[in-house]
């Protein structure tokens, strides 16, 4: 039954939780036989699949991305929403296990029905952006949830990696954790389609402020006259719900103006070409590691590396040359 890729298909479809898990389970195995399993699966769900807005959200360790999540969650799912969440979590790189502990730090949107609370370890692929992601959110929005949002480690490059695969890139900031000109990364705000500065409450709300004002400041500087979208600096209290309303009716918004001009969907067409070369150099990568003439020369080479023997240049024009004998 669980070999018969219809199992997963009419389950997904008809919103059954356990076939949604089962699924997004089988994308992440790394066995050849569920690999060609998935691919069949993943053809029959994605004319279900477009139909929500996708949203990613980032920030530092501590900025309260899971008491963020949880908040805008249950507006959602008070207000008819269902709503996915893709946590990504830290796997460690000695033993390869993660904490997935998302569903313990979102105990009341863990329990509603119109939620679904998917931690995924990152695996330790480029950004912390699970490998199997993008799939996971295809297959979620063709179960019929309307919010799919990916919850990155807030590390690296996984910025990146997430806003190449939404819809709407949230970045969480702090107050009072280096927002200044000088702590402010560029490459990072330019990504971003809203900056929230978080924890504005009590003490804190003044500093919030402070650093609202910066950031916008900042994104002035960094966005061109030209931008159809001028990203907003919001703030907001996770912890107290102040402010929630305000950030989802800024990506609303942006949905409808970049759906209004087609640019959302050119944008998503952009995704997926460069969803497609990701995976064709990954593919690559495999293929090549897997080939008998290099898997023979390597390990020499390796070791001729590592005594001096030889330039990592020089091994590795060897292994491509073998290639051609």
């Amino acid at each position: 039954m669980e070999n018969n890729p219809e199992y997963y298909v009419q389950g997904v479809c008809a919103g059954n939780r356990k076939a949604l898990a089962k699924t997004i389970t089988l994308i992440e195995s790394s066995l050849p036989k569920h690999q060609e399993l998935t691919t069949k699966v993943l053809d029959r769900l994605l004319p279900f699949s477009g139909n929500a807005i996708r949203l990613g959200i980032s920030g530092v360790p501590g900025v309260g991305k899971s008491t963020f999540i949880e908040s805008l969650g249950m507006n959602l799912v008070e207000h008819g929403h269902r709503v996915a969440i893709l946590a990504v979590d830290p796997s460690s790189t000695q033993s390869g296990g993660s904490i997935l502990g998302d569903k313990t730090r979102m105990e009341k949107l863990s329990v509603q029905p119109n939620a679904f609370i998917r931690p995924s370890p990152a695996g330790g692929t480029l950004g912390g952006v699970s490998r199997k992601t993008r799939e996971s959110l295809l297959v979620c929005e063709a179960a019929g949830f309307d919010v799919i949002m990916v919850e990155t480690v807030g590390v690296g490059q996984s910025e990146v990696s997430v806003a190449s695969m939404v819809d709407f890139f949230l970045l969480l900031m702090l107050a009072g954790a280096g927002d200044d000109l000088q702590g402010i990364k560029r490459g990072i705000l330019e990504l971003a389609d809203a900056i929230v500065v978080n924890k504005a409450d009590g003490d804190n709300l003044e500093k919030a402020l402070q650093a609202k004002q910066i950031y916008a400041d900042a994104m002035h500087l960094f966005s061109a006259d030209t931008a159809e979208w001028l990203p907003p600096v919001l703030t907001c209290s996770a912890l107290h719900i102040h402010g929630i309303d305000e950030v989802w009716e800024t990506v609303l918004k942006h949905h409808k103006q970049l759906t209004a001009t087609c640019a959302l969907e050119q944008k998503r067409k952009k995704q997926a070409l460069a969803w497609m070369r990701t995976l064709l150099e990954e593919g690559l990568k495999d293929w090549f590691y897997q080939i008998p003439e290099v898997q023979k020369l390597l390990p020499d080479l390796t070791r001729e590396v590592e005594r001096g023997a030889s330039t990592p240049t020089a091994a590795v024009k060897k292994l491509l040359n073998s290639l051609n004998n």
